[in-house]
């Protein structure tokens, strides 16, 4: 197909509306998810929730090799698939939903300066720490802890990142740190960094509270201790 006929297809999907029966894809939940790509289907699935566009999780111990990328999470919504966080968000975007098109462009560029923080830092210690690296162990959390401490001072005592509307900023940091805080590792030194910044927790609690509990997605049960 001429990249003519693509722009073309994807124009046309674009303008169908979002389908009830849209589908994320993602490992099967427990040894076989890693934990990179946990945290990054969790920041999907927020994102989605704040979008308001329905979403059903599908868990397939064979869900990489179906992806277009060879990645997950992805998404197949009509005749589309997409995957990552990235690309879903133009995607979504093209259908005339978007979570930051409030925002100026000084703003659009403090977002994804902090977007790559969190791919630089949080997402590189997820993959160190799941294939044991420990020499390099002390210097990925004092990473984690620089990058929290960071996106402590930006959030502040606001409810999200960008005042009271959150962004897919909030869905990325939101999937990051939930996932190192819940799931069980060899080590708490991770999810200790974490719990050093209160408000960051607080703000972990708030987006469970709202975009999944109260949606009935069911409690994602951030453990405190």
């Amino acid at each position: 197909m001429s990249l003519v006929a693509e722009a073309f297809v994807s124009q046309i999907a674009a303008a169908e509306p979002w389908p009830e029966n849209a589908t994320l894809y993602q490992q099967l939940k427990g040894e076989q998810i890693l934990l990179s790509d946990n945290a990054s289907s969790l920041a999907v699935q927020a994102f989605l929730q704040m979008c308001n566009l329905p979403i059903k999780v599908v868990c397939r111990p064979n869900a990489e090799y179906m992806s277009p990328s060879g990645k997950v999470p992805f998404i197949h919504v009509g005749n589309q698939v997409v995957s990552e966080l990235g690309p879903i968000v133009q995607f979504v975007k093209a259908k005339g939903h978007s979570l930051s098109d409030g925002l100026d462009e000084v703003q659009k560029a403090e977002m994804k300066a902090y977007m790559e923080l969190v791919n630089n830092m949080l997402l590189t210690a997820e993959l160190y720490l799941q294939w044991c690296d420990e020499a390099t162990v002390g210097e990925v959390l004092e990473d984690v802890d620089q990058c929290c401490q960071a996106l402590s001072q930006r959030l502040g005592t606001q409810p999200y990142f960008f005042n009271k509307q959150p962004t897919e900023l909030d869905a990325l940091v939101f999937g990051h740190l939930y996932t190192i805080l819940t799931t069980q590792l060899t080590s708490d030194e991770l999810s200790e960094k974490v719990k050093n910044y209160s408000n960051l927790l607080a703000f972990c609690r708030r987006i469970e509270q709202h975009y999944f509990e109260d949606r009935g997605k069911g409690s994602l049960s951030i453990r405190m201790s």
